[in-house]
């Protein structure tokens, strides 16, 4: 594209002890581009677009808008130049409605009715239909994204910053998302749009930066890169497809007979007749939209969540009245979805978030005392394993990008070596060398003989670890399928509620494949 730049970044550093977030970094977003920021987790990214967004300022090197000089001391600064940002995790009060949040982002809010029709306007206008009176508590997440899109159109933004925005997206709302971000781009707006979806970067994307360690490694047109390219340039390296020999499933490890259980929150979801049946050395994919109760199948079979007695067995042993750690003992293991907070304690060091579920499987304590030094050493073999970049195991989990914490929660159970894993969102947010060592970390585990569960919103995932696949909506799972024969057309329709797709259907699925 032609013409002065909107954005212009000129040798941006920013470093913090042990690390230098962004080094010497220098690219341009052009009017009307979609611009994707690539590179791994850990490679500056996110230190980057918060300096865009005034949350940080740079150590060295300077930034202009339209030429002008541009360094943002605040959010509010940068939405006064026109920059507004959709963050991966939403901000928003779940027991207001629609139009309360968006006034909570503004300003200078209008009176509510004034406010509930320019939001009507807006969300009509660019596809994204929203009623502003609805709580947000009873929102899908798709449904809660459009919100937080929403409040950034109405200050009519001249460069939008997308982090992960298609995360806890279904294929249909990502079709949706990005035929609004088309028009956005038609209008002449500017976006930034970081994702480790790489075939989502070149169905979209103009043009891409990639940073690796903290540095601009290259650029390149989405459009006539192959994902497998852009995945290298992210790495420095090649990466291959996860892969494992077949083999025969093997007895049932575990086993859940109508579960039933009440949500903990207003918001939750009940879930209602849950019944599994996992084989030794079997994955089983659990899809779904994001709020159909991933949650709090997690808690019920984690035994965070009391469940009746008969409802789950492991390896024939009733467990449905065992709390969490007597669960961990006999082998069932759990990583849930939010990481900071649930997977790891943010203010502990990642020796002390080792301690915290391996202490009883790894034996790192003895007679009552804490074994330090075994901890340290288990703590220290999970981020050499799982390439975790941090500057040491004495280093806090909050101080972690994402991925990378999420690297060390997945590792950190994996090397427990566990009977059954059941894992909520394993990749999510992971760069694709990482979610790559993962899913091949998953197979492993399966090929030496456990169980395991993976709930997933990433439908490629599932497809490519899973044996089994069934959907949970709201609450309920659908009858267990063979991945081999499914289509994405009957994956959508399980993921919509379709329960009664009975073993001929099944048959004929096979048949057809």
């Amino acid at each position: 594209m032609s013409g002065p730049a909107l954005l212009s970044i000129d040798g941006i550093t920013k470093a913090y002890p042990g690390v230098v977030a962004n080094d010497d970094v220098s690219f341009a977003i052009q009017p009307g581009e979609v611009h994707a920021l690539l590179g791994e987790n850990g490679a500056g990214k996110s230190t980057l677009v918060k300096m865009i967004y005034g949350l940080v300022r740079p150590d060295s090197g300077s930034m202009a808008m339209n030429g002008a000089p541009y360094a943002p001391a605040e959010p509010r600064a940068a939405r006064a130049l026109g920059v507004a940002m959709v963050f991966q995790h939403f901000s928003l009060f779940e027991a207001l409605n629609v139009a309360e949040n968006i006034s909570l982002g503004m300003e200078n809010p209008p009176r509510q009715r004034d406010l509930a029709k320019r939001i009507t306007d807006v969300s009509e206008a660019y596809g994204l239909p929203l009623d502003p009176f609805r709580l947000v508590g009873d929102l899908s997440a798709g449904e809660r994204q459009r919100v937080e899109i929403v409040r950034c159109l109405l200050q009519d933004p001249k460069l939008l910053v997308m982090d992960e925005p298609t995360s806890v997206l279904t294929p249909q709302e990502v079709e949706i998302l990005f035929r609004t971000l088309r028009t956005l781009r038609d209008e002449g707006t500017s976006i930034l749009y970081i994702s480790h979806k790489l075939e989502e970067i070149r169905a979209l994307c103009d043009e891409a930066t990639i940073l690796r360690l903290g540095k601009v490694v290259g650029n390149c047109d989405p459009r006539e890169t192959s994902a497998a390219e852009m995945a290298e340039m992210m790495v420095g390296k090649s990466l291959a497809a996860p892969a494992r020999d077949s083999a025969e499933m093997g007895k049932v490890v575990l086993k859940v007979s109508g579960l039933s259980v009440d949500p903990a929150t207003p918001f939750g979801t009940p879930l209602r007749h849950i019944g599994i049946e996992l084989h030794a050395g079997e994955v089983l994919g659990i899809g779904g939209v994001a709020g159909n109760g991933q949650d709090e199948l997690l808690a019920a079979l984690s035994g965070e969540t009391p469940t009746a007695p008969g409802s789950v067995t492991l390896n024939h042993e009733p467990i449905g009245n065992m709390g969490p750690n007597a669960r961990r003992a006999l082998g069932l293991l759990c990583a849930p979805e939010e990481r900071l907070g649930h997977a790891a304690a943010p203010d502990m060091s990642l020796v002390e978030n080792a301690l915290l579920t391996a202490r009883m499987r790894k034996g790192l304590d003895r007679s009552g005392f804490i074994d330090w030094q075994a901890t340290r050493a288990f703590a220290t073999e999970v981020i050499e394993t799982y390439d975790v970049r941090t500057p040491g195991p004495d280093n806090a989990a909050r101080a972690l990008s994402g991925g990378n914490l999420q690297k060390f929660v997945i590792g950190r159970e994996i090397m427990q070596d566990p009977k059954v894993l059941v894992v909520n969102q394993p990749t999510w947010g992971v760069d694709a060398s990482a979610a790559a060592a993962i899913r091949q970390a998953i197979l492993d585990l399966a090929q030496n003989g456990a169980g395991v569960i993976v709930i997933s919103q990433d439908l490629d995932e599932l497809l490519e670890v899973a044996d089994s696949f069934t959907a949970l909506n709201e609450g309920r799972l659908s009858n267990v399928r063979a991945t081999g024969g499914l289509t994405m057309e009957t994956i959508g329709l399980m993921l919509g509620g379709a329960h009664d797709m009975h073993e001929p259907d099944k048959e004929a699925l096979h048949a057809e494949a």
